[in-house]
């Protein structure tokens, strides 16, 4: 495989090409699906194919095929010098990558249990003793449950003499009850719509998911009497880990990708409000507010050996002590600001060229124990898991909708509340962050889902998250 890699990239150079680089990629993923008590899903599929990326006359030009051969090879090579031939009559400057890559080595996920020597009886029987668990509560009316496991393995190599070899390796699953009442539909999850990590059957089994099955149906009929969140209110807001996540997610790691800055994604994915002028000297949030991102942390699923540009995993700080600091780069962008790329280049699969796409961004342990951050908050609501988002092109204004939620009074956690939403302007709202969670309560929890690109691309993230609390936040608004 190695040769006709090599084969390609040879050929683009012979043909006028100034770089080129080549990936192999095959994929296997199993997912098991239930719902009511019966096998919903159960499918085995396997991906495989090479993508050929070359500039050429200054610009860039991509082709792809799934089959692996020397012929093939030649063809989608020819084919990718042409692309960047054509894309070089309407180029708007010319192409700086930066220092050479030169990557050498393996990477594999690290793992207790490899996820595919569990069988399908097996995980099956543990999302079907889930159901059981949920039947007795008779208001849910829909049962689901899901596991998906998967391996990539990804053979790089590009004209500059790089050339690794990574397999990751990971785990995901959930269940959720649906419970219907009353001229309400209440839905609740867990641990979250699709907890997924880099890992193996062990980060499944640590959930202990049978037995929380009946928790979570409970909570999802009692959600169907539960008050409604108070309507159009300023209070506290305490925000669980896995709905922070997924604010993490939106609101600092979409608008720290240095494309959307320049505009190379505003037709699909949108721009950034964090443009290059502020790198360095503006407040995103309070003091007690730290981003990362690394793509070392175990199981995020930002986490790997070599982007897909063959650069190191790494760690980049991106907001220290509520400055703005860093972006998430390739080779070419890093370039612009006269920089290094941080590894943030990675494709969906070997149809489609990298993009940067987010690896783990995470928000740093605070100081704070849970009970403690109740206990310091005289009045407000706590919220877990999401249910509906909505954020603007810029990422700037968003508002969040939440499975569930608890009224904070007097330091203690009090009635259930059900239909929460809280909105916000990003910089605003993380500048009213004063409490972080503790490394105790700190979570790396898996976005799989993240749609960009154009064609469009499906990347899996990890982000870290505790629960944080937020002054004045607005809520209950419609």
């Amino acid at each position: 495989m190695k040769d006709l890699m090599l084969r390609a990239i040879d050929l683009a150079q012979k043909r006028g090409a100034s770089y080129a680089d080549a990936r192999v990629v095959t994929r296997v993923e199993e997912s098991i699906t239930t719902k009511n008590g019966l096998v919903d899903h159960l499918s085995l599929e396997e991906s495989g194919g090479f993508g050929v990326r070359v500039l050429a006359n200054g610009a860039w030009g991509f082709a792809s095929s799934r089959e692996v051969t020397a012929a093939e090879i030649d063809r989608v090579t020819a084919l990718a010098l042409e692309i960047a031939k054509a894309s070089a009559l309407v180029k708007t400057g010319p192409v700086n990558l930066g220092s050479p890559v030169r990557s050498q080595g393996t990477y594999t996920t690290p793992f207790e249990i490899d996820p595919f020597s569990i069988s399908a009886e097996e995980k099956l029987a543990l999302l079907l003793q889930a159901d059981a668990n949920m039947r007795p509560v008779e208001a849910v009316r829909v049962r689901q449950g899901q596991l998906v496991s998967q391996r990539e393995h990804k053979l790089f190599a590009n004209s500059e003499g790089a050339f690794t070899d990574q397999t990751i390796y990971e785990m995901g699953g959930s269940i959720s009850a649906l419970a219907i009442g009353g001229g309400e539909i209440q839905r609740r999850s867990y641990p979250d719509g699709r907890y997924q990590v880099t890992g193996g059957w062990e980060a499944i089994l640590k959930w202990d998911i049978p037995g929380n099955a009946e928790r979570i149906a409970s909570e999802a009929a009692q959600l169907l009497t539960a008050d409604p969140c108070p309507r159009n209110i300023v209070t506290n807001l305490v925000i669980g880990g896995a709905q922070l996540a997924l604010q993490v997610h939106e609101s600092c790691g979409h608008p720290v990708e240095l494309d959307r800055v320049l505009g190379t994604e505003i037709s699909m994915a949108g721009a950034s409000f964090l443009t290059t002028e502020k790198l360095g000297n503006f407040r995103y949030g309070s003091k007690v507010v730290n981003l990362t991102a690394d793509a070392v942390r175990p199981l995020g699923l930002g986490t790997f050996g070599w982007d897909d540009e063959g650069i190191p995993a790494q760690t980049t700080p991106l907001v220290r002590e509520g400055m703005f600091v860093g972006y998430l780069t390739s080779r070419e962008t890093a370039a612009t600001l006269g920089q290094e790329s941080n590894g943030a280049m990675r494709a969906s699969g070997w149809n489609r060229a990298p993009i940067i796409r987010m690896t783990n961004i995470s928000l740093e342990p605070g100081t704070w124990a849970f009970d403690d951050l109740i206990a310091d908050t005289d009045e407000g609501i706590y919220v877990e898991n999401n249910r509906s988002w909505s954020i603007d092109d810029l990422r700037y204004n968003f508002q969040f909708g939440t499975e569930i939620g608890y009224e904070i009074k007097n330091g203690k956690l009090g009635r259930m509340l059900r239909n929460c939403t809280y909105t916000g302007i990003t910089p605003e709202f993380w500048n009213s962050c004063d409490a972080v969670g503790n490394a105790d309560h700190w979570i790396m929890w898996g976005t799989p889902n993240c749609g960009k690109g154009e064609p469009g691309q499906t990347a899996h993230t990890g982000h870290g998250a505790a629960p944080t609390r937020f002054r004045n936040v607005r809520m209950g608004v419609v």
